[in-house]
């Protein structure tokens, strides 16, 4: 992804996009932060109650650790991570080289509905970001 200048417009945008794909659907919370852990998007039920300044930095963290775990075992990166609690699952997308959607969702919402709409969700972010 070239250089970006955000706006509020750009920034809505996305934030509409995610809540109409992912919320709508049962997604606890989702947040949409760039490389650095920079929080670009915090929607969602959850969104107030989570600590998303110290989850965003700790999500790109773990992705630029497991970017270099995939070189030591030859591939060029991983895409998504996922983990699964007891009262609940985190999903972490890459969304181009510059930008991470952080999905939090419980038992109610399967993983698979969340990776197809993540899917879906992520050229649409890129074009909202790139147009």
């Amino acid at each position: 992804m070239q250089d970006f200048i955000l706006t509020a417009e750009i920034l809505d945008k996305a934030r509409t996009a995610i809540e109409s794909s992912l919320i709508q659907a049962g997604v606890r919370t989702a947040l949409l932060i760039d490389g650095a852990g920079n929080i670009l998007s915090n929607c969602g039920q959850d969104s107030q109650e989570i600590d998303a300044i110290s989850l965003a930095a700790l999500a790109a963290a773990n992705l630029g650790a497991t970017s270099q775990i995939a070189k030591l075992i030859g591939e060029e990166d991983f895409s998504l991570l996922f983990h699964k609690g007891k009262n609940g699952n985190i999903h972490f997308g890459r969304i181009g080289e510059e930008l991470i959607l952080i999905t939090i969702f419980g038992e109610e919402v399967s993983l698979g509905l969340v990776r197809c709409r993540v899917a879906e969700l992520t050229n649409t972010i890129l074009q909202i970001f790139e147009g």
